[in-house]
């Protein structure tokens, strides 16, 4: 147990949201926040305000991950002095003077931002830094409390320097956790992972009131937790044309998270032919065949396992 004087000190989450339809057809995050602009009552917790949030409204009526442009990565590139700009970057300037702007009094503590997928990656929460101590020890607090989360729950850290997701457009000032789970197509809602994403934002939330819970809040020990660093996308084979000429080949298909060794096969050419992992060392793929990511020329992504000492943290005193 880490000492008083040894934890990291953070002020209290009082006001959380819960981001969905930042795609509009990525159904469990739209259907579990329209639930709960109904009745937020299983979101509610003692002194913290929730409020769930649709980002990507017309996406949500047309069942379409975006209208004009995606609101998860390029907003934030668009010159804000243009006169007509596409739908999802004045959504996105909305959305900051809603639970932003950075560094003001009125910015939201902490953005869970859902997501499916339609890779076989289970549960897994998208972070920013390898020093967020407070999602880390969140994630640690989930699959500690439920032990159907213990295998399933991963965590890949995304440099922001390299992913941009609709919380980076917020500015808020606190933790943002992206959260993605599948598989699940494109415009369908599948139960159980409904459920697996509901399950963790209870406990998400519950971690969250005791943090703030007393004067000094609940200190949660030094933690080590097992991440998956991203380090490349990797695209389809094509020809001169640009055109795809192969496939994820069978053995990959649906191998989120298990390794891939070199000499392992990797792609199927159209004409059957098998092209393997030439790479120096093992690597952990994961987005395998997303169907939205064909736009984005991405294969999958590829990771490096690694454990992380996650601090100890409880909230600052007044």
């Amino acid at each position: 147990m880490s000492s008083y004087s040894s934890s990291a000190r953070f002020d209290e989450a009082r006001r959380v949201a819960i981001f969905g339809g930042t795609h509009g057809n990525e159904m469990s995050g739209v259907t579990l926040v329209n639930l709960w602009v109904k009745n937020g009552s299983e979101i509610q917790r003692k002194m913290v305000d929730t409020k769930p949030f649709i980002t990507n409204p017309r996406a949500v009526e047309k069942c379409t991950r975006y209208v004009d442009t995606d609101l998860n990565r390029r907003a934030l590139f668009f010159p804000t002095t243009d006169g007509d700009l596409p739908y999802e970057v004045q959504r996105a300037q909305e959305i900051n003077r809603i639970f932003g702007p950075k560094g003001s009094p009125e910015a939201y503590d902490v953005i869970f931002d859902l997501h499916n997928t339609t890779s076989n990656m289970g549960c897994t929460l998208i972070l920013e830094s390898s020093k967020d101590y407070f999602n880390l020890q969140m994630m640690n607090y989930i699959k500690v409390t439920d032990i159907r989360l213990k295998s399933l729950l991963k965590a890949s850290i995304q440099l922001v320097e390299c992913c941009f997701t609709s919380v980076n457009i917020v500015l808020c000032d606190w933790f943002i956790a992206g959260l993605e789970v599948g598989p699940q197509p494109q415009g369908v809602l599948r139960s159980n992972i409904f459920e697996a994403m509901r399950v963790i934002l209870k406990h998400a939330l519950d971690f969250i009131e005791l943090f703030n819970e007393g004067r000094t809040g609940v200190e949660f020990p030094t933690c080590t937790v097992e991440v998956f660093r991203v380090l490349e996308r990797i695209d389809y084979p094509r020809d001169a044309n640009g055109n795809i000429i192969a496939m994820v080949h069978p053995n990959l298909q649906d191998g989120d998270w298990e390794p891939l060794n070199p000499g392992d096969p990797m792609f199927l050419t159209f004409d059957g032919k098998t092209l393997h992992y030439q790479g120096s060392g093992t690597i952990y793929p994961t987005f395998i065949n997303e169907a939205a990511y064909y736009e984005k020329q991405q294969a999958f992504v590829t990771t490096r396992r690694e454990t992380l000492v996650a601090s100890a943290i409880r909230k600052k005193i007044d």
